[in-house]
């Protein structure tokens, strides 16, 4: 029974080793807030003994208490007072909460504690192991051990229970230690050998553990292992703290080499008569860590699962997961709550079904049946599970069946008629066993992460380096082995700050090393799952990480390997229902970050750059007409520009706009990651690259895309400048040209769009030409320099009639608009951008409409802009083009200013900047900035006003357009303070 259940009296009873709890008659009391609750831990850690007020405030708050602490004491002591004594009179002196002197005691009976039972307990057992009963001594600690319910203080603040926190773990841990001890005194060594190998894994450096675990090992004929449990942690200890084994490790290493015949287990001498049973009910489950954290709704589902095994069969469960996600660690914690609802015992066994020899059924029946006191062990499998049947068929009991392999493994081993209960974990869903409840155990929360990680380096660590914390446990994939590990690192360096583990874990390609300690690594772990795998299996799980992006579609794993997405699609699944990939949604696939690494660390390994390469070919051949195919039914009639190469592939059809535009929305990344996988192969693969490229940013550019794109065009850049490669040359300075524009960098855009026309024959019409010269002499009009651009804009226009490019024409005219514009040829301009207008019209290419409303409504004066800009912003919107949605709302809010419209705008200018600085375009925030405040000005609100006007003129000066003038102008209107000259 749990603590609180016994004995039903008036009086309250306490919990400290889990969450701190009380009750009264088995009913639970509320303890108020955290400070509350450290008030009453900080007097039952006292054990009745005055602890004076100062020492109280010192314990909630440390060094650093509010103004009024002392006040806030009185306050929780008086309602602590009313909490364990509700029946206490007004007025009456407490009888539990006293005042002594200055400061507080809780006097209680200290039975009413737990913490002072399981010291009575584990007291016993040593006088009991003493006296040479052995089994007794067991039994108490046991029990000591059963009254952890969780980790000790569990949410309580403050500094003292911090330092006890760590003092009642560790007593927990020396508790365990003495119990397998016990258990190796009365010949249970199989039984913990699960036990101590969990033990030595959460406390790697514990010396006395690891001695155990190899007596263990020796006394179950596995001396080989033995020898390797020493061997490990002389490394271990040499690593991570330069010292050698002690004594008692070293003396149990020379023993077992020397086949020691005292190691074997001695006759036990009779054990005093008890009154409980001789042979007691098997309770073979490993301890409970005491660190467990998060999985809230996940333990409570299980547990009422569990709790509710009283149907007409057995209640089996299984718990899928990668490995290293805490399928273990969940499964144990929820077994150890609802063991109390299985009176006849629990069993428990590691399957080892992820490594390379799986536990035989017929082995582990054998150990069941002995647990289970049979005097009888026959030899075939079907004899044993008959027994093992009749033996639960009374009884009810839990069964933990950790690590199975798969569902052929377990099935002999769960009980026949009802009553019994069955939980079992895996790497792949356990899908064959009728009736069975699946539950897939996903990765914790970054709360639940970093309350696992603060509990193992300490709350103040973490609250000192909120930041850095959370950098950990992101790079740990929020994985609890990993999370684990990293903690474990950390608090073995005291001198290591989070942050220094926080910089070793940002390398991704050491970070895999770095979450090792010991025998312990995420990588061994990973690695179990892949050994696992079929050849084709593992080439799918190394093939689609050749690809760094957050998911895969099916058609894309399937130009990666090479075969047909029906082909592609059952290898893709097996990997999911063996828990290497993820599918959160129907033909979309994705890795857990520290997979992902694990994946291309094999491709590393095995070193086949040919066949990687040919797989990301593969996948552009796809992609390239794909994006294609995008941009011929959203800008239907546009020139194609020529590519570097020839795919063989269709691609995928998008034959509405809307299909067009939600393919490329969604395979953003994708499309980015594959032009990084390729740049860095052959040839063949960067000029697929670099088409790649090209097509998107033929299609309006995303400006939030540049600190991903720059790195690979600056390697695709460098490579082609290597091999001389013109025509790569002009496509890779064109997009970084286009780049350029599009994040406000003007002169940097004009240098490389010049770059791009020197590797360009100008006698020879390309729609690469006309696209270079175009948007040349688009940067030249923004930079005040509409001479210069008209000539480079006549040339595109001579070269999309001679490339046959009407759609071109019209949108190289609408832009020739703006420069006319600039030169004071007024009525040239609105007639050329008035013709661009009508050329998209009869196109009905829905993006140079836009563009050419954009230009008309720019070069007209006031009022008359207005439907124009209205409609291209409409259209705009339609075409999730945001970058231009901002640059027509900045328009339009100055055009609705001439028509003395200020607060509409006011909301225009508003939603431009708003886009502007979400996309980081300095030019539309000035834009922006400057319709904003020119209308808050004429709103009457002239220090805002001024502030937006100031902020459009640093911007326009750092980019050195001519806007900047107009705005100086409206700011020495308001009489404010001199201007620095603009830039050159």
């Amino acid at each position: 029974m749990e603590f609180r259940e016994t004995p039903q009296s008036p009086a309250p009873r306490f919990q400290v080793l889990g969450p701190v709890q009380a009750w009264i008659d088995g009913k639970p009391l509320s303890l108020g807030s955290p400070q509350q609750q450290a008030v009453l831990t900080t007097l039952l850690l006292h054990a009745g003994r005055p602890v004076p007020t100062q020492d109280l405030v010192d314990a909630l708050w440390g060094d650093r208490p509010p103004a009024q602490a002392v006040a806030a004491l009185r306050t929780y002591v008086s309602r602590l007072r009313s909490v364990i004594e509700p029946r206490r009179e007004v007025r009456r002196p407490a009888e539990l909460l006293v005042s002594v002197a200055d400061g507080y005691a809780l006097r209680i009976p200290g039975e009413a504690l737990d913490l002072t039972v399981f010291e009575r307990l584990c007291t016993e057992a040593a006088t009991a192991r003493a006296n040479g009963d052995k089994q007794e001594a067991h039994r108490l600690l046991t029990e000591a051990l059963n009254l952890f319910s969780g980790r000790p203080l569990t949410g309580i603040p403050g500094p003292y229970a911090d330092t006890q926190r760590l003092r009642l773990a560790e007593r927990q841990v020396a508790a365990a230690e003495e119990l397998c001890a016990a258990a190796l005194d009365i010949g249970r060594h199989a039984e913990i050998v699960g036990e101590l190998n969990n033990l030595t894994t959460e406390h790697p450096l514990r010396e006395r553990l690891r001695e155990l675990l190899m007596l263990a090992l020796y006394r179950c004929g596995r001396q080989a292992e033995a020898l390797g449990v020493y061997t490990d942690t002389r490394k271990l200890l040499i690593d991570e703290l330069g010292v050698e084994p002690g004594v008692g490790l070293s003396t149990m290493h020379t023993r077992i080499l020397a086949a020691d015949p005292s190691l074997a287990l001695p006759a036990a001498p009779e054990a005093p008569a008890k009154d409980h049973p001789v042979t007691p009910p098997p309770a073979q489950l490993p301890a409970d860590v005491s660190d467990f954290s998060g999985r809230t709704e996940l333990v409570s589902d299980l547990s009422a699962v569990l709790m509710n095994a009283t149907g007409q069969a057995v209640v089996v469960t299984s718990l899928a997961g990668i490995g290293g996600v805490g399928k273990t660690t969940l499964a144990v914690h929820v077994a150890h709550r609802v063991r109390a609802e299985f009176p006849d015992g629990q069993l428990y066994v590691d399957l080892r079904g992820a490594g390379a020899a799986p536990a035989d059924p017929v082995v582990v029946l054998g150990d069941f049946l002995h647990a289970l006191g049979a005097t009888e062990n026959p030899e075939s499998m079907e004899q044993r599970a008959a027994l093992y049947r009749s033996l639960l068929a009374n009884r009810r009991m839990l069964i933990l069946l950790d690590n199975a392999r798969d569902a052929d493994q377990i099935r002999p081993l769960i009980p026949g008629v009802s009553g019994c209960a069955v939980l079992a974990t895996s790497r792949s869903r356990l899908a064959g066993i009728p009736g069975a409840q699946l539950f897939d155990v996903e990765e914790l929360t970054p709360q639940e992460a970093l309350a696992l990680f603060s509990a193992i380096v300490g709350e103040q660590r973490v609250a000192a380096e909120p930041e850095a914390a959370m950098a950990v446990v992101t790079a740990c994939g929020f994985l609890p082995l990993a999370v684990r590990i990293a903690a474990a690192r950390l608090a073995s360096r005291p001198r290591w700050s989070v942050s220094d583990l926080a910089r070793r874990l940002a390398d991704q390609r050491r970070r895999l090393d770095e979450l090792q300690l010991g025998n312990l690594a995420v990588e061994t772990t990973i690695g179990l799952g892949y050994g696992q795998l079929s050849p084709a299996e593992a080439r799918t799980f190394r093939l689609l990480a050749l690809i760094d992006s957050p998911d895969i579609p099916l058609a894309a794993a399937a130009a990666l390997l090479g075969m047909d997405e029906d082909a592609a699609e059952d290898l893709v699944e097996a990997l999911v229902e063996a828990n290497m990939l993820e599918c959160f949604t129907p033909g979309r696939y994705r890795y857990h970050d520290l997979l992902r690494l694990y994946a291309q660390r094999q491709n590393e390994r095995i070193g086949d750059t040919e066949e990687q390469q040919r797989a990301v070919l593969r996948l552009l051949d796809l992609l390239i007409p794909t994006v294609r195919n995008a941009a011929r039914t959203i800008e239907p009639d546009d020139p194609e520009p020529e590519l570097l190469t020839t795919p063989s592939s269709p691609g995928i059809g998008l034959p509405t706009i809307g299909s067009a535009q939600s393919w490329l929305r969604a395979e953003s990344a994708l499309l980015l990651n594959s032009v990084a996988a390729a740049a860095n192969g052959p040839r063949a693969s960067q000029h697929a690259a670099i088409d790649l490229l090209i097509l998107l940013y033929g299609l309006d550019p995303d400006p939030t895309h540049g600190p991903q794109v720059r790195p690979v065009l600056e390697t695709l850049g460098r490579e082609a400048e290597l091999r001389d490669d013109s025509p790569a040359l002009a496509r890779v300075h064109f997009v970084l040209g286009a780049l350029n524009y599009v994040t406000s960098d003007f002169q940097g855009a004009e240098h490389s769009l010049r770059r791009s026309l020197d590797h360009q024959s100008p006698d020879e019409p390309t729609v690469q030409l006309l696209a270079t010269a175009n948007i040349l002499g688009v940067i030249l009009s923004l930079g005040n320099r509409p001479a210069e651009a008209l000539p480079f804009m006549e040339q595109a226009r001579a070269t999309s009639q001679a490339v046959g490019a009407p759609t071109a024409e019209a949108r190289i005219v609408s832009n020739m608009a703006r420069a006319q514009h600039r030169l004071g040829m007024t009525e040239t301009a609105v007639r050329s951008a008035g013709e661009g207008v009508a050329a998209a019209r009869e196109s009905k290419n829905g993006p140079l409409l836009a563009q050419t409303l954009y230009q008309l409504g720019v070069v007209l004066s006031g009022g008359d802009a207005v439907p124009h800009l209205r409609e291209a912003h409409r259209l705009y919107q339609s075409q999730q083009n945001p970058l231009w949605e901002g640059y027509t709302l900045a328009r339009l809010a100055s055009a609705l200013l001439v028509a003395e419209q200020p607060g509409e705008a006011a909301s225009a200018a508003g939603e431009s900047l708003a886009i502007g600085q979400e996309l980081g375009s300095a030019y539309c925030q000035g834009l922006a900035n400057a319709a904003l405040g020119e209308a808050l000005l004429t709103l009457a609100q002239p220090a805002r006003g001024l502030a937006c006007l100031q902020e459009a003129h640093a911007i326009f000066t750092r980019l050195g357009v001519p806007e900047a003038s107009p705005v100086a102008d409206l700011i020495s209107q308001q009489h404010t303070e001199p201007l620095s000259p603009p830039a050159p």
